[in-house]
């Protein structure tokens, strides 16, 4: 990791610490709802949307493109040794205000609706928001590389089984192999709407940048409440939310 490797270069006066994304207090506190996002002491530097992922133009955020990509990397960490220095000299004060104009809006903006979104699922069949209308529909946002990422997949194959035809569950791969997919899919429940997200579907979801995120969505297609990563309690949260929207 950049940031690890600037925390490095100051031992003994900057300590590198990593978060959960759902156990992070700083997070908590400016809203940020996806990861990566970097803070310096009580500060957000750099919100998850800088660094542009799933995004379909390269010019969304400072220092996207972001993978494989050597020139955005050198000027996120150019701006990070940059800020460090800031803050070790005192001058906490310019951090705080640079990075307000730069990070002020929340990391994800948040969705009123099911998206008009249209995909193919690996069955080979068209998959969109009026096919799943008048159902709850949980879509989940993955990739084959995320640990998590399984067993909420697999736990949401058993939701399925419970609730039949009230529930649709759509589980949407990012950044993964189409073979890897399918692997997973077989592996797990093929019964479940298995597609692969293109980004104008993650963008239109607000840009998804963590995985895995679950969406639910009534029956109507109103969003009802959206989960960024596993928190200990994702089961618990999720099948509370399911209930009351089941039952409306």
């Amino acid at each position: 990791m950049l940031a690890q490797e600037v925390a490095a270069k100051y031992p003994g006066r900057v300590t590198f610490v990593t978060e959960n994304l759902g156990a992070s207090k700083l997070a908590e506190r400016y809203g940020v709802k996806g990861y990566p996002a970097v803070f310096l002491d009580d500060i957000l530097i750099v919100a998850p949307r800088e660094f542009g992922f799933f995004g379909d133009e390269e010019g969304v955020g400072r220092y996207a493109p972001w993978k494989q990509n050597a020139e955005s990397q050198a000027r996120y960490k150019a701006d990070l040794i940059r800020m460090v220095d800031l803050v070790l000299a005192g001058r906490k004060d310019i951090v705080q205000r640079e990075s307000a104009g730069q990070t002020g809006a929340p990391a994800h903006e948040g969705i009123a609706s099911l998206p008009g979104f249209t995909l193919t699922d690996l069955s080979g069949k068209a998959i969109n928001a009026a096919e799943l209308a008048d159902r709850v529909v949980l879509v989940e946002f993955w990739a084959t590389w995320c640990p998590p990422c399984r067993s909420t997949l697999d736990w949401l194959g058993r939701l399925k089984a419970t609730h039949g035809d009230r529930l649709a569950v759509v589980a949407l791969a990012v950044e993964s192999k189409e073979e890897d997919v399918r692997s997973v899919a077989t592996a797990l429940d093929p019964n479940l709407r298995w597609a692969i997200a293109d980004a104008a579907t993650t963008q239109a979801f607000g840009d998804v940048t963590a995985v895995p995120t679950l969406f639910v969505f009534d029956r109507q297609g109103r969003a009802a409440s959206v989960w960024y990563g596993a928190p200990p309690d994702l089961h618990e949260q999720v099948e509370k939310k399911l209930a009351a929207v089941l039952d409306d």
